[in-house]
């Protein structure tokens, strides 16, 4: 049988407070066993200084302890006499019926035979060499003895020996009623321990059950669940990180799902093109000319950069590109990619414009083949994008401890709500999602993920020229 975290709890809470009532009770009923019975034995110390009065008396009219033995009844007479009064309580019945009607005051109860009796045979006394007189201890033990003293000289001790425990029933009676008070307040007590044990271990483990119950749901694939944070203690943190885990799945699928969509369109536009391309040439309505095999060529070679860019944004994201890092001028590696565009945008007419702080050289610790990477994508995305007889400005600057690159170009722009998605794999701005008017939206996806493996970062803003202007910080070399 399976033992639920609740019954656990809960019986674990349940046993604490037992064991606490429980300890609690038993030292309860000891310290009253002590305590009432050295209340019993300092109430005899009273009869007892009554008793040595009453002998220092008798003691001044014999001038001798003769007396003792010659009247024992003289004896028992005055430890009667001294022995303690105990009153009645209210309400007790007496042997011959209901109880006696009094004035408001309680009257003394009478001694029993026993009670005396008891009394007498833990008396002892002792003439003034210390010698027995009287005992009906065995051995009297004389150091708590009180000293007779007749005309300013000891002439015998009076001893009692203490109780040891408890003999006279009504005493008994009183422990043993206090005890079951004691019995009966304790088990009230775990009767409440228990429910309040029970209330506390279902509020406890409630959050738990549901945490189980969304996770099922979430490895059965809902990523849609979410359960509620209702406190700010651990459970209410462990049911935030279950709220964001969650999340984090349901937006990994809807891009999972919008990846694999993009893709399949992307494949498809130029995979259309080729077999239509074919189909003619099957049917002969085309024919298989320079001009034909140019327009296939170009489409292989438009299906084979989208393979590539796919290729290489798969091995950056799993982080399979090997990194050569090495201490490298970025203002040489900027001079030999702009340089290689400029016959390019010059066809174009866009007007290249470069700037270099070289205060200092900006060195940088990366691989200088993937910088190169970062920079062609750059050019090559202003190069498409930017309209003719445009301008594109870029400038490197250093900041503190970092290098700053900026590719500034014209129109057309970007609305401002869109400059942060442009780093998205397989985004771009126009809706028609023609190839013929850009790439796949995977160059500046492959731009993070260089400059983030680089340890910078990479943001886009609209660009004073009219046009998107690109951020890349990348941190100095031992910085």
């Amino acid at each position: 049988m399976r033992i639920g975290v609740t019954h656990k709890l809960f019986l674990a809470i349940l046993m604490a407070a037992g064991l606490a009532v429980t300890s609690s009770a038993l030292i309860m009923q000891w310290s009253l066993d002590r305590g009432f019975l050295k209340f019993v034995n300092t109430t005899e110390k009273s009869g007892i200084s009554r008793l040595a009065t009453k002998l220092e008396g008798r003691y001044r009219i014999e001038q001798s302890w003769e007396f003792i033995r010659r009247e024992p009844a003289q004896w028992r007479r005055l430890v009667a006499e001294s022995l303690p009064e105990t009153t009645r309580p209210p309400g007790e019945k007496t042997p011959d019926g209901p109880p006696p009607e009094h004035d408001g005051a309680h009257k003394p109860r009478p001694l029993s035979p026993h009670m005396i009796r008891h009394f007498d045979q833990r008396l002892f006394l002792l003439d003034a060499d210390k010698k027995v007189l009287l005992s009906r201890v065995p051995k009297p033990i004389d150091n708590s003895a009180t000293p007779l003293t007749c005309q300013g000289r000891v002439v015998g001790y009076l001893g009692l020996l203490p109780r040891t425990k408890l003999s006279d029933a009504p005493q008994q009676r009183f422990l043993k009623e206090q005890k079951w008070t004691f019995a009966l307040i304790a088990g009230v007590l775990v009767l409440l321990s228990a429910a309040l044990a029970l209330l506390l271990a279902r509020r406890l483990v409630r959050p738990l059950s549901e945490l189980e119950e969304a996770t099922h749901q979430l490895a059965a694939g809902k990523f849609t669940v979410r359960v509620p944070v209702t406190s700010d203690d651990e459970l209410g943190k462990l049911a935030n990180d279950f709220n964001l885990l969650a999340l984090a799945l349901e937006k990994s699928e809807l891009n999972r799902r919008q990846w694999v969509a993009d893709i399949s369109h992307e494949l498809r536009t130029p995979l259309a093109v080729l077999r239509g391309e074919i189909e003619a040439l099957q049917d002969s309505i085309r024919q298989p000319n320079r001009e034909t095999l140019h327009s296939l060529h170009g489409e292989v070679l438009r299906l084979a950069r989208l393979v590539d860019d796919l290729f290489q944004l798969s091995l950056s994201d799993v982080g399979a590109l090997t990194y050569r890092k090495e201490r490298l001028d970025l203002a040489d590696l900027l001079r030999d990619s702009v340089a290689g565009y400029r016959s390019e945008f010059a066809a174009k007419g866009i007007n290249l414009e470069l700037a270099i702080d070289e205060k200092t050289p900006p060195i940088v610790f990366g691989d200088g083949e993937r910088l190169q990477q970062l920079l062609a994508n750059l050019l090559h995305n202003s190069l498409t994008y930017t309209d003719p007889n445009g301008r594109l400005q870029v400038a490197l600057q250093q900041f503190g401890t970092s290098v700053l690159l900026h590719f500034r170009d014209s129109p057309p722009g970007v609305p401002p709500s869109e400059l942060e998605r442009l780093f998205e794999r397989l985004y771009r701005v126009e809706s028609s999602r023609n190839r013929g008017t850009g790439g796949a939206g995977l160059g500046l996806a492959i731009c993070r993920n260089i400059v983030e493996a680089h340890g910078g970062n990479i943001s886009a803003y609209s660009s004073e020229l009219g046009g998107v202007g690109i951020r890349v910080e990348l941190p100095k070399a031992g910085a």
